[in-house]
């Protein structure tokens, strides 16, 4: 059974300063945090995944949590709403230790409290993040691969992608003996077609925008019709999917039950709900 979440073995509160911010789409953004503690993250690639501390229209300051475990968050919901920060799971895009920078991407979907703070930050002001592992976790056996989101999952995906160039020009990938990755299919599905992007993909991946073009379909429902009919990789299969939690339960659901692959090849992430906001 693949973990469902690899916590890394050590790990402490970090807190940084937004150095840059680049709108990259008319609905990304990529914010480049930095300092000191950036060396304290033991970066591992892949969709390596944190909590983002930012604090709340009209603090100062940024007052983070000091445990360096899960009971970091009774101490956030102890403190006044005065000082509580905002608290979001973000994919860390890219990780710089030389330069001491590491850089999230922001889908601007909506007015939430982390996308407005994307959209107003500034060179400066502070941030924080505490490490929450991996969940992609491709085993020894796949020789195909299928990597699924929605634009929640885009920086995920490409940082996977990203890894994948990595272990090419290196020679090698971490834990496989073979050089490159096996065949791929890859299905990004965003909200608008300005949102699609070029992206550098290794041989064998074979990148599928999907693009949504209007408000009233659902998030994910464009990925899943078109996993349902793809034709995929032969050969035992590793799939991970991320986004909106209809997405990803519904890909789980029909690779397990209409392709025969096996649950424990199936890595599956729900990021949000429809519907639902995130407490904090």
């Amino acid at each position: 059974m693949i973990p469902r979440v690899r916590l890394p073995a050590a790990r402490t509160m970090i807190t940084l300063e937004v150095r840059r911010r680049e709108r990259l789409t008319p609905g990304f953004a990529r914010v480049t945090l930095g300092g000191p503690g950036v060396r304290e993250l033991d970066a591992v690639g892949g969709d390596q995944a944190v909590r983002l501390f930012f604090p709340r229209v009209g603090q100062t300051a940024l007052r983070m949590p000091t445990a360096s475990n899960e009971a970091w968050m009774a101490q956030v919901m102890l403190m006044p709403k005065a000082v509580r920060p905002w608290v979001r799971n973000l994919t860390l895009r890219s990780v710089r230790p030389a330069e001491q920078e590491i850089d999230i991407e922001f889908a601007l979907h909506d007015a939430s409290p982390m996308c407005s703070w994307a959209r107003r930050v500034r060179p400066g002001d502070p941030a924080g993040i505490f490490d929450l592992g991996t969940t992609y976790r491709m085993p020894e056996h796949a020789r195909g691969r299928l990597l699924v989101g929605d634009e929640t999952a885009l920086p995920a995906v490409l940082s996977i992608l990203d890894s994948d160039n990595d272990s090419d020009n290196e020679g090698g990938s971490e834990g496989r003996g073979d050089v490159r990755p096996p065949p791929t299919e890859v299905f990004l599905e965003v909200a608008t077609a300005a949102d699609i992007r070029p992206v550098r993909a290794p041989d064998g991946v074979r990148i599928h925008w999907l693009s949504r073009d209007d408000e009233t379909v659902r998030p994910g429902t464009r990925a899943l019709e078109a996993v349902r009919t793809a034709e995929l990789p032969t050969g035992p299969l590793y799939a991970w999917v991320a986004g909106e939690s209809r997405l990803a339960t519904g890909v789980r659901r029909h690779l397990v039950n209409d392709r025969g692959v096996p649950k424990r090849d199936v890595s599956f992430v729900g990021y949000w709900r429809l519907g639902r906001s995130t407490p904090g």
